[in-house]
């Protein structure tokens, strides 16, 4: 299974809306599993397949790191997520710190509902709901608005969203003079 190189701010795909997968078949089943490989190598516990380049209603998550810090040998638990549909958001809200693959080195708090119930399918295309709360939930959340081009920036004042989209930006101008002059 290969590792996908992650798309970074400001590359201009992650604003984009991606679209629903259309069938279930080997191709789909195989970037869910390299889309896993790359989230694990990263050291993230979720991914939209957006974030790797691929503009498709799907994503992965793995909470289960938060388990392992008090069970060391609690195993992955992957959740293969295809074409997610919010049914409900909970009043209650969850204010819990946040940061992205796609925005590396930058985090902050975002508050968001504490919990939420999703309809979609899995790996073997089978329709599936899940009622998630705390890191679940934020996750699950976060992983979606990808798909809508939303980045969890978007939910920071705006001068602090401008702040990162700026050092990236310029990250990004560096970069690239640095390939020129190679």
């Amino acid at each position: 299974m290969p590792i996908k190189p992650l798309v970074i701010l400001p590359d201009p795909i992650l604003r984009e809306i991606s679209k629903p997968v259309e069938h279930i078949d080997s191709t789909i089943q195989q970037l869910a599993d390299d889309m896993l490989e790359t989230m694990y190598n990263a050291g993230g516990i979720g991914l939209a397949a957006i974030q790797v380049g691929i503009p498709l209603r799907m994503l992965v998550v793995d909470v289960s790191i938060f388990t392992s810090i008090f069970e060391p040998d609690a195993p992955q638990d992957p959740i293969i997520v295809i074409n997610p549909e919010i049914l409900w958001l909970s009043d209650e809200r969850n204010i819990c710190m946040e940061g992205c693959l796609s925005i590396p080195g930058y985090s902050a708090e975002v508050e968001r509902p504490k919990r939420l119930c999703i309809r979609y399918r899995n790996r073997e295309g089978e329709q599936k709901e899940i009622e998630a709360d705390n890191i679940l939930a934020t996750c699950l959340q976060h992983e979606i608005d990808h798909l809508n081009g939303c980045l969890f920036i978007d939910h920071l004042s705006k001068v602090k969203r401008n702040m990162v989209i700026r050092k990236f930006e310029k990250r990004a101008k560096e970069n690239n003079l640095e390939k020129e002059i190679l």
